[in-house]
């Protein structure tokens, strides 16, 4: 991974935490260029398919349209029709694609850290980009929400920042909690004591909403993941929504210049209030908007390590 007059180049994007902080910027000012309605030619044409073995819509049709805007070739895969079905290793449909000349295959599956075969294979020559592995790393959904949080306060620096809820099962919260402590944010845990583990006090302090509302810069909120959970994981979503959620009366104690998150699917009227999720203080709209935008700048990253 390098920077080049301005630009980072990489060959695979599966984890935050191979991720310089110079890298991180340099991807959000791009997804910020891109949002301004640069344009870039890519020198020639470019193949990406998108491998989704997990449901998806914001992660999976946002790098459909960062595709689309790059003017890539796109590869149609569909789990439900492909030899998968008859027993095929993931590890060789990634194969396949990269024989077939794919150079960059976008991957979300169950499997934590299925990624690590594919990059070290000496024979697999496509480039990797995670789209969400299990419970583990969701590098372009923490690229975006860190290009809405700078867009709005143009630092990190001195941030305060609530991850507020199923935070154990999130790949969201692992891969945000580790880059924004690392830029320099102070962050702090909330939600259900069940869903919080000893190993994230190394990054932050797990208080409830209502210690920590008043005091935030940005709420990031994080969906309730039903189907990683046995039954309702032990809340109905009415006790849920008042012990842990954002209710009307959370909402107006946060500071006037405070932000509200979350990377959706939203459970609403269960972590927010169905009214709230597109309140003026709320930015859930705008991170599906920046998610098309900084995922441009990892598939051009990418191209450029192709370069």
């Amino acid at each position: 991974m390098t920077i080049t007059n301005g630009k980072v180049s990489l060959k695979h994007l599966v984890t935050m935490e191979t991720l310089s902080n110079e890298e991180v910027l340099g991807l959000i000012q791009r997804g910020l260029d891109f949002k301004r309605g640069e344009r870039v030619d890519l020198g020639r044409k470019y193949y990406a398919s998108n491998l989704f073995f997990e449901d998806s819509t914001r992660t999976h049709k946002s790098f459909e349209m960062a595709e689309l805007r790059l003017e890539m070739g796109m590869i149609d895969f569909d789990a439900r029709t492909s030899s998968v079905n008859k027993g095929e290793t993931l590890y060789d449909t990634i194969l396949t694609m990269s024989a077939l000349g794919v150079d960059i295959c976008v991957i979300r599956h169950s499997e934590v850290d299925y990624y690590k075969q594919l990059i070290d294979s000496p024979t697999i020559q496509t480039s990797i980009v995670n789209g969400g592995d299990g419970s583990g790393q969701h590098p372009s959904q923490s690229l975006l929400d860190l290009m809405t949080i700078y867009e709005e306060f143009k630092t990190f620096e001195g941030l305060k920042i609530a991850i507020a809820g199923d935070i154990t099962h999130s790949r969201v919260a692992k891969s945000n909690m580790q880059i924004l402590k690392r830029l320099g944010a102070e962050i702090f845990f909330a939600g259900p004591s069940e869903w919080y583990s000893e190993e994230f006090d190394v990054y932050g302090r797990h208080v409830t909403i209502d210690d920590i509302v008043e005091e935030v810069d940005v709420l990031m909120l994080l969906r309730v993941q039903h189907e990683r959970h046995d039954g309702d994981g032990g809340f109905s979503k009415e006790t849920y929504n008042r012990l842990h959620g954002l209710t009307e009366e959370r909402y107006k104690r946060l500071k006037e210049t405070a932000i509200v998150m979350h990377p959706a699917p939203v459970n609403r009227d269960v972590e927010i209030d169905d009214h709230l999720v597109e309140a003026p203080k709320s930015r859930i709209v705008r991170q599906m908007q920046n998610g098309v935008f900084v995922r441009m700048a990892i598939l051009e990253a990418i191209v450029n390590g192709k370069a």
